[in-house]
């Protein structure tokens, strides 16, 4: 499960955040998720409990926002969505497709707990 060694490098991005804010706890960590990034998503939560126990983000809420899949096909001449990998072309079936978007997983945002938050947190 790729998702877990995913989540130690989210770990260091919402601890060094953290660090550089002097936020003592992390509220909410938001990530983006592209439909071709080969990520499951299931498996990414259940890595975010684990990852993140003892750390400045424990108990944080963890939101993941899903992006299509972007691509474009050489036998209709089109730039499509594209909801999965190995998925033909929705306009035209064809699987001459170059993919162009869709394939990444980024930190997106990281909500830095207030102070009356970070004290209730100890």
């Amino acid at each position: 499960m790729h998702e877990m060694s995913l989540m130690e490098s989210v770990r260091e991005i919402v601890e060094d955040a953290a660090r550089v804010h002097a936020a003592r706890r992390v509220a909410v960590v938001r990530v983006r998720i592209g439909a071709l990034a080969s990520v499951d998503p299931d498996a990414l939560r259940f890595a975010f409990d684990v990852v993140m126990r003892g750390g400045c983000a424990e108990g944080a809420r963890f939101e993941i926002e899903l992006q299509p899949g972007a691509g474009w096909c050489w036998d209709c001449a089109r730039s499509v969505v594209l909801s999965g990998n190995g998925t033909g072309c929705p306009e035209c079936g064809g699987h001459r497709l170059e993919v162009t978007g869709g394939t990444e997983m980024r930190v997106h945002e990281i909500e830095l707990a207030s102070d009356e938050e970070a004290a209730s947190c100890a």
